[in-house]
């Protein structure tokens, strides 16, 4: 039996993620601001900015941090605080977790910890200074975490390009806007909360066992391929 904790777990990614847990063989326990997860073995409400971090006595596996935001606006339109703001809960929210349930992480025998980044940090797109350098912050934190903590605990991050999610809702309200922006991937679609869930599954399961370090890029192609 393998501990997961995902901390974002009442809606988008982190809510997918959770109902393809496969008990027995995984315990989930949720951690969010909303409401308690179904398939959750124990949810704990709070914010990790400005909460307590709840104490969990148990191994953990695995540790996923969902929580984003998607800020898309000119250079010149973006005050100080907004480029706080992400960082606050893109990186400091994944720093206070990691530091808090680093020995939960410690007493499992061969955990993994899953963290988001964004397509847009290697890949540049306009109107995406906040929300790259906060996730930009998030790929060199995983890769230094890697280093740090292997062999016992394997970091990797998934970099997802736009996903269907409830996140993104103020930039899919249309169709014609949903239909644009599948068509800028070399597949044609948008990415949808499981293909995330399903790799974040994988970078957390023993098959993934000889991973650590690296920015797995869900993203429909658009950073590699120009069709």
């Amino acid at each position: 039996m393998r501990n997961v904790l995902i901390v974002g777990a009442s809606s988008g990614i982190g809510a997918e993620l959770a109902g393809l847990a496969q008990p027995p063989q995984y315990q989930v326990y949720s951690l969010s601001r909303s409401a308690a997860v179904p398939n959750a073995l124990k949810h704990f409400s709070c914010d990790v900015l400005s909460d307590a971090l709840p104490a969990i006595d148990e191994p953990l596996h695995g540790l996923v941090y969902c929580p984003g935001s998607i800020n898309l606006k000119p250079f010149a339109r973006i005050k100080p605080e907004e480029f706080i703001a992400d960082l606050e809960l893109n990186l400091i929210g994944a720093v206070r977790c990691l530091q808090h349930y680093q020995r939960n992480l410690q007493a499992a025998d061969g955990a993994s910890v899953v963290l988001f980044s964004t397509v847009a940090v290697q890949t540049g797109f306009p109107y995406h200074a906040t929300v790259s350098a906060s996730k930009g912050a998030i790929e060199g934190l995983t890769r230094a975490l890697a280093a740090e903590w292997a062999p016992k605990i394997r970091v990797n991050a998934i970099a997802p390009s736009l996903t269907d999610t409830p996140l993104a809702e103020s930039l899919l309200r249309e169709e014609s806007k949903k239909q644009a922006a599948a068509a800028r991937h070399p597949l044609k679609r948008l990415g949808e909360a499981e293909d995330i869930a399903q790799m974040a599954w994988f970078l957390l399961s023993e098959h993934a066992a000889w991973i650590t370090g690296q920015i797995m890029h869900v993203d429909g192609g658009i950073s590699a391929i120009k069709i």
